[in-house]
């Protein structure tokens, strides 16, 4: 049976559609209100006073609320000088649609969101409630995540600066407690002529761990760096222009290492969830009498397994004659030079959410900025955080493209 050839009718008309353009939005201008925080510990401020006032130059309006900056040294003086709006009463600050907050979401805070409003910060995996996100939810906010905001290299900006601040601060602080006045070994971080240097064993050759080793090597100590990513201890390396004792995490070496150290960094983390605990309590146990542990991870659950949470009030304990200091949030110990890092991220973010004409322009333009929408309008677009709690996921890229 022969089988006809398909034909084009002449009748037919075949035409060009019109091509649609997308044109971009004018720019808006942003209200940002900017509270104190109540979050446990936490000193840091999400916009400087300097960078209120290139935003307020450019138009757009902050609302801070009263003595918000103080813990950073900041006042309010230096808020009102750069343009911005002074408020007493903490419920105003949540009346404005851009939140910038240097500490997640708390319960008290929620009572207090306005419907479809923009928050911007931190959102702590590890501390994260369902009920905050479910109230949220309610409330249909957008919410965009410091940690996972990444810039046009691909990098997290903010985390990268935290752990710039932790890693350095490591040292300072080791050296602080192996001093004689904390009940340390009374020994000087590094060395001098004669003298062997001090041994510092890090476990993590991340961001916190690769500045820890650069501050440590600065200072005369000896280092010896663990971490089972071959690829990041090549970095390092390179990163650091020397050779550098490393290892793989095997743990008849560690164990070793740690017999003799003065120092033991934990900076080890998983992206989500929990941090690998690698130290066990006998090789803690077999450490040096006031040696001193400095587990950056505790905020993750910690590298040791001896490690509890600690505070700014009391930051160290002593368990099997070695002293722990185990305190979250070290950058909020650094509070200025964390904000100002905080604010250099933030400040040119929101300039460019109010030129492409709001926050929802701003994410159908630029693909880096939906790395950090962990909700939009009510819908979490986290993977991460739907698997957690059980909620309903929904593409964030379906949903905005939707909405065009």
């Amino acid at each position: 049976m022969a089988t006809s050839k398909p034909s084009i009718s002449p009748s037919l008309l075949y035409e060009a559609m019109e091509e649609t353009l997308d044109i971009k939005t004018p720019g808006a201008k942003l209200h940002i209100g900017i509270p104190k925080e109540i979050a446990f510990q936490e000193n840091r401020i999400a916009l400087t006073p300097d960078a209120v006032g290139v935003l307020v130059a450019n138009g757009n309006m902050v609302t801070i609320e009263h003595n918000a900056g103080e813990r950073s040294h900041y006042s309010d003086r230096d808020y009102s000088e750069a343009g911005a709006q002074i408020v007493y009463d903490r419920a105003a600050v949540y009346q404005c649609p851009i939140l910038v907050k240097s500490a997640p979401p708390v319960e008290d805070d929620i009572p207090l969101l306005q419907m479809n409003q923009i928050i911007i910060s931190p959102i702590h995996h590890s501390a994260l409630k369902k009920e905050i996100i479910e109230k949220m939810m309610a409330k249909r906010i957008t919410a965009l995540s410091f940690e996972n905001f990444k810039d046009d290299s691909g990098t997290y900006p903010i985390v990268r600066s935290m752990s710039e601040i932790a890693g350095s601060a490591v040292m300072l602080i080791a050296g602080q407690y192996l001093s004689s006045f904390n009940e340390g070994k009374g020994v000087l971080l590094g060395g001098i002529s004669g003298i062997p240097p001090t041994k510092v064993v890090i476990i993590g050759a991340g961001i916190v761990g690769e500045c820890a080793t650069r501050n440590a090597l600065a200072m005369g100590a000896s280092v010896k760096v663990f971490d089972n990513n071959i690829y990041r201890l090549k970095q390092m390396q390179n990163n650091l222009g020397q050779r550098v004792w490393t290892s793989v995490l095997e743990p008849r070496i560690l164990a070793k290492q740690l017999k003799t150290c003065e120092v033991a960094v934990g900076a080890l983390s998983n992206e989500y969830g929990r941090a690998p605990v690698v130290v066990t309590e006998e090789m803690v146990a077999a450490m040096r009498p006031n040696s001193i542990i400095i587990d950056v991870a505790i905020d993750r659950g910690g590298c040791f397994e001896t490690s509890e949470l600690t505070s700014y009030e009391e930051p160290t304990f002593l368990k099997h004659g070695v002293i722990h200091y185990c305190v979250p949030n070290i950058p909020s110990g650094f509070a200025r030079t964390a904000s100002q890092a905080i604010s250099n991220v933030l400040m040119p973010l929101l300039l460019e959410i109010s030129d492409e004409g709001g926050l929802e322009e701003m994410i159908w333009h630029k693909f880096n900025v939906r790395e950090g929408v962990y909700l939009f309008k009510g819908s979490v677009t986290d993977i991460y955080i739907s698997q957690k709690f059980d909620l309903k996921y929904t593409d964030l890229n379906l949903l905005i493209a939707s909405r065009r």
